[in-house]
């Protein structure tokens, strides 16, 4: 569980977030549970998002009134069902009505089929990957996982998009120049693990200008990722090694079994969001409670603000402005 007494990032990131300007407008979609609709509610409290709740209009006021919510006089877009509600949210935001997705009581694969819907959704011409915003208590500072929760065995290109959404994602967050690793399980260069062939390609990419606006590192292993110690035990010469801002994982499953052990074995608070599309997505999971929405809307929030002013003299990730 996560440590009370100590002063959380996520929440300085929220803080920083309800101060940068007028809430988002966000359509989220099928909130038709307890916890999905007092996230939005809150996040509309503290001037984050300005919901538009997409779903059963009937459910959701039953939801509403079951948990004892005030919806507010917030607007509501009937939708029969799940699907039509993922479908009536995209479409939000390609009217120009929305510009921000939060998932709410439905399934992941429901909102992302309509999202990655060729004539419909919101592609572009990068790959749209997934990024866990963690506030890990041993580290000392906040740490990005990618790809945890959208590409399930990714080649070279599409990990060398999941690594520019990342680092624009950190860059719309503050960091000016974040250090991404990209783990396997050594540090060493073999064809007999694919992954250490791609980080090393993908850190050429980066020396060539082909992957910008951070600095890009591996193979390495989390171990060399994560501390300075372990990286000098080993005689690794690395910009990035023992100060990660970002750790790019060989695949979803690695990804998220290491996230999820950050959380519930290390006392880890996360935030969620898919990036790549033409807008942020908050991507909460069901387990996650009102601190982890909130900062997911708070990441989704920043991002979206900073793509009209990119290097716009934010503050670092979950810092203080003034820093």
């Amino acid at each position: 569980m996560p440590d009370s007494s100590r002063p959380s990032r996520l929440d300085r990131l929220v803080a920083r977030a309800a101060a940068a300007g007028p809430p988002l407008p966000c359509a989220v979609a099928h909130p038709c549970d307890a916890a999905s609709l007092s996230g939005a509610l809150e996040a509309a409290r503290m001037g984050l998002i300005a919901p538009v709740l997409v779903g059963p209009a009937a459910r959701i006021a039953a939801a509403a009134e079951a948990a004892g919510l005030d919806l507010g006089g917030l607007p509501v877009e009937d939708a029969p069902h799940s699907h039509a509600a993922a479908a009536r949210a995209v479409a939000l935001v390609r009217e120009g009505r929305a510009a921000a997705l939060m998932k709410g009581s439905l399934h992941t694969d429901e909102l992302m089929a309509e999202v990655v819907a060729r004539e419909t959704g919101l592609r572009t011409e990068r790959r749209i990957s997934h990024c866990f915003v963690l506030d890990v208590p041993l580290y000392h500072k906040p740490l990005v996982v990618t790809d945890a929760a959208i590409n399930i065995l990714p080649d070279l290109e599409t990990k060398a998009d999941i690594a520019r959404n990342a680092i624009d994602l950190c860059c719309a967050l503050g960091l000016e120049r974040p250090k991404l690793a990209v783990l396997s399980a050594v540090e060493t260069v073999t064809p007999r693990l694919p992954a250490t062939v791609d980080a090393a390609a993908l850190s050429k990419m980066a020396e060539r200008g082909q992957i910008e606006g951070g600095l890009v590192d591996g193979p390495l292993a989390f171990d060399n990722a994560i501390s300075h110690e372990a990286a000098r035990a080993k005689g690794l010469a690395s910009p990035v090694a023992g100060d990660a801002d970002i750790l790019l994982v060989p695949d979803l499953e690695a990804g998220n079994m290491l996230a999820k052990q950050l959380q519930y074995l290390a006392g880890a608070e996360a935030a969620g969001v898919v990036v790549g599309a033409r807008v942020p997505i908050a991507l909460t999971s069901r387990a996650d409670g009102m601190r982890a929405r909130l900062a997911s809307c708070a990441v989704m929030r920043l991002g979206a603000a900073m793509r009209l002013t990119r290097h716009g003299g934010a503050a670092a990730l979950g810092e203080p402005p003034g820093r």
